[in-house]
């Protein structure tokens, strides 16, 4: 998909130094469009606006902020946003580096940063083979209680998001004697501003044969727990970035994080 990088500045430079800052800007807009770009396997749109007074500052390296807004970011080929944007502190960093094409920052920052998912987006990433490898020939106590000994996998797992932080989840469970629906609703929250807990399991027996309902409850409590010990944000860190997760919403068919990033250092590659 194509890739589009716009960049602006807060700063209004005078004619005396209008042509350096210019020329600043420019090398620095260049340098975080490559690097950024970079970050992910794809994207609609990114950007950048930089805020610096005097802008003068940009020569020495130095940048009171920088907000990045960007849509349809693709991470690891299947892991999509629909929008992430992030607004950083103040910002130094090392001019020598930026000379030589890269951004490399002489002190820690912080950022605010919201990331929004959709629906549909995070039903596709249970494709992903990170998240198939957790799902597929498991060999837990109970599951194996219920398949005679044999490994069980789930498949085909589809969520649904429901107001106010609800989340409905779908699967089907193959054991050897055959494969059975898996239905149950769950509250979504966050714990210690790294994990997402799938909280409060509930069974949704609707449209499930009575014949089959006894298993699948089982089956659906094992799949919830699986879900709760699964989604651990220090997996999806970036080299250099750590996300730190404040509150999660859900809204319609999205999913909202808001929190923060700790950044160390500006990752070449995701």
């Amino acid at each position: 998909m194509a890739q589009q990088l716009m960049f602006r500045s807060f700063s209004s430079p005078s004619v005396e130094d209008k042509q350096g800052t210019d020329w600043g800007e420019d090398l620095v807009n260049t340098v975080a469009s490559k690097t950024i770009t970079h970050l992910f396997t794809e994207s609609e749109s990114v950007q950048v606006v930089i805020r610096c007074q005097p802008s003068s500052k940009l020569l020495q390296g130095i940048v009171d902020n920088f907000k990045v807004n960007g849509k349809g970011l693709v991470i690891r080929r299947y892991f999509r946003t629909a929008e992430m944007w992030f607004e950083t502190d103040a910002v130094s960093l090392d001019f020598s580096a930026i000379l030589s094409g890269k951004i490399s920052l002489r002190q820690p920052t912080q950022a605010i940063a919201q990331v929004i998912l959709l629906e549909a987006d995070i039903n596709k990433s249970f494709q992903a083979p990170l998240v198939k490898q957790r799902l597929e020939n498991l060999q837990t106590e109970s599951l194996l209680a219920l398949s005679g000994g044999e490994p069980v996998s789930f498949q085909n797992v589809q969520v649904r998001l429901q107001a106010e932080s609800q989340i409905e989840i779908f699967a089907e469970a193959v054991l050897p004697n055959g494969v059975f629906p898996v239905a149950l609703s769950s509250t979504i929250a966050v714990e210690r501003r790294r994990r997402m807990r799938f909280q409060n399991p509930q069974f949704l027996p609707s449209g499930i044969p009575e014949s089959q309902q006894g298993i699948s409850q089982l089956l659906s409590n094992v799949l919830g727990e699986i879900l709760d010990q699964m989604v651990d944000l220090d997996k999806f860190n970036l080299d250099g970035v750590s996300l730190r997760i404040n509150r999660l919403e859900t809204q319609g068919e999205q999913l909202i994080f808001s929190g923060y990033a700790e950044i160390t250092q500006i990752p070449n590659n995701p």
